[in-house]
């Protein structure tokens, strides 16, 4: 499929290591930023990791969600509502925006296990109200930690998703599954990213007592293979 995936935050851990599985498995990345040249810098990093084929580019965060089909949101939670504001004249119809963040506490200062109360009731729902209409939302890969996508091995995760579009679901369906070892879990209507948003801060919790860095979820029973 020809389409262009813009990571908004692209710069940092999450964003990166998304940029890094996905463009490995052959999909064309560009890289958003505050700041183009940083954005740039990054893009060359991760082409000089994965080889000279690699189609990464950078850009600043207004050009890539001018450009990109599939929009994937990694800022911090506290940046989202600015952000999305600045972008609200700038989406093509028929865009995907692939929601990953959480309201951690951690994100205004307070404690990375707690969750901050959004009146919409999630990230998710709060970017949904934010962009135009005819642009579609999907909260995925909140609960796939940014050490995992670093590196090169297999995940051990599923990727739930979450949207009240089916076809946008599939698109992000199909990009977690370009991600060795995880694999796609339908998680309903957009409303339930408040769950799943929420286990993020458990997750946390659990890598904060084991001492580790890779816990993730696994779902039993599914006709769905590994």
């Amino acid at each position: 499929m020809n389409r262009k995936v813009g990571i908004l935050g692209g710069t940092g851990p999450e964003g990166s290591g998304l940029a890094y599985r996905w463009a490995r498995a052959g999909e064309e990345i560009v890289i958003g930023s505050r700041d183009a040249e940083r954005a740039s810098q990054t893009a060359a990093q991760l082409r000089a990791r994965i080889g000279s084929s690699a189609k990464i580019a950078g850009a600043d965060n207004l050009a890539t969600a001018a450009e990109c089909d599939v929009v994937v949101l990694t800022v911090p939670f506290s940046g989202c509502a600015a952000l999305l504001k600045q972008l609200k004249s700038v989406w093509k119809p028929g865009t995907v925006v692939i929601d990953t963040t959480v309201p951690l506490a951690a994100t205004v200062g307070g404690a990375a296990t707690r969750m901050l109360g959004v009146w919409q009731g999630s990230a998710a729902e709060q970017t949904k109200e934010l962009v135009p209409a005819g642009v579609s939302v999907v909260a995925a890969f909140q609960n796939l930690g940014a050490e995992l996508l670093s590196k090169d091995e297999d995940v051990d995760c599923d990727i739930l998703v979450c949207s009240d579009d089916q076809a946008a679901k599939q698109v992000a369906s199909e990009l977690a599954g370009k991600i060795p070892g995880a694999r796609a879990i339908n998680g309903g209507k957009l409303e339930n990213a408040r769950i799943v948003e929420s286990l993020t801060a458990l997750l946390i919790g659990i890598n904060m007592r084991y001492k580790v860095h890779s816990v993730g979820i696994r779902f039993t029973g599914l006709p769905i293979p590994h």
